[in-house]
């Protein structure tokens, strides 16, 4: 049976919840529309990490402060199957499978070319999208993107498989029953994601609070965490021919042991070495740059979106 799309685009301003079905999935999305003004440009696609807690709402005070600084791009900001408001199936999920989801949404709702910003560890996501639908992007942003080594060392099947198998049981759900509560989120925060600890505010642990509520949100946390995007990646980054700007905070880590003595220069490099029509820009932060950093995160990048934009 072939999906079908189901919208409702009638009042964008007020960033409802909308929905659309994809292989049989009801998945969510909200539109961001600049306030009082016709949008312009070229629209952004965000896709937002995967992790506790963690969905759509990543962006929010991105898009929030994007509509202040007077940027007039239309804004589409979508759950990935298994995260936020979208269905939460029992399933092993792999970047090919949202970038499928990504690719119905494009070809279905958005229907024209987009920027996609995406974040983080999701970069292969939007490689396996520009593969499937170079068409419809035109620039691609990448916000704080793993060390060179986790993009280009292949994870082997046998260890994800394991894994997996490992999170997927009795012990992997006594752990995310630890791993949501509000402690656990403030020091991993604290250890690995932000600069600064009085970056983690109650808005950023009441949204993961709140995410990780419905523990079948743990499937598609465990499938990150077991590897399935664990692939080399460097002959399809090679292959990007779009415009794309490296976005790295200044004090940029990894949490595998893989990147741990990569500096953010050195991940920098090896990017540009890698894209060809690529570009590079360091700003404060560490590793979760569009909430922690926003100011600086869109100043950096919106003179990159609206270059030669229509």
């Amino acid at each position: 049976m072939q999906p079908s799309a189901v919208t409702n685009t009638t009042n964008l301003t007020a960033h409802p919840s909308q929905f659309y079905s994809w292989q049989n999935y009801r998945c969510a999305y909200e539109v961001h529309q600049p306030t009082n003004t016709t949008p312009e440009g070229i629209p952004l696609l965000l896709i937002h990490p995967i992790g506790v807690g963690l969905s759509r709402q990543f962006w929010q005070r991105f898009c929030h402060e994007w509509d202040n600084t007077g940027q007039r791009n239309l804004i589409y900001n979508p759950d990935l199957l298994g995260c936020g408001e979208s269905d939460m199936p029992h399933l092993a999920y792999t970047p090919n499978d949202w970038a499928e989801q990504l690719q119905y949404f494009l070809q279905t709702v958005v229907q024209k070319p987009v920027i996609v910003v995406v974040q983080g560890a999701l970069l292969p996501v939007a490689i396996a999208l520009v593969q499937k639908q170079s068409n419809l992007i035109t620039k691609l942003v990448l916000s704080g993107p793993p060390t060179w080594a986790l993009m280009t060392n292949k994870s082997p099947e046998w260890r994800q498989k394991f894994a997996w198998n490992l999170l997927d049981s009795p012990f992997g759900s006594a752990f995310y029953r630890y791993a949501r509560t509000r402690k656990f989120l403030h020091s991993f925060s604290t250890r690995q994601l932000f600069a600064s600890e009085n970056a983690v505010d109650a808005e950023w642990l009441n949204t993961l609070v709140a995410g990780a509520e419905n523990p079948a949100s743990r499937h598609a946390v465990f499938s990150f965490l077991a590897g399935f995007w664990r692939q080399d990646y460097t002959s399809s980054i090679a292959s990007i021919e779009q415009p794309t700007l490296a976005v790295m905070g200044e004090t940029a880590s990894s949490i595998s042991q893989k990147g741990k003595k990569e500096t953010p220069d050195e991940r920098l490099t090896h990017y540009l070495a890698c894209l060809p029509q690529g570009q590079g820009i360091k700003i404060n932060g560490r590793n979760v740059l569009p909430y922690e950093s926003t100011t600086e995160f869109i100043a950096a990048i919106a003179t990159f979106i609206n270059e030669n934009s229509e």
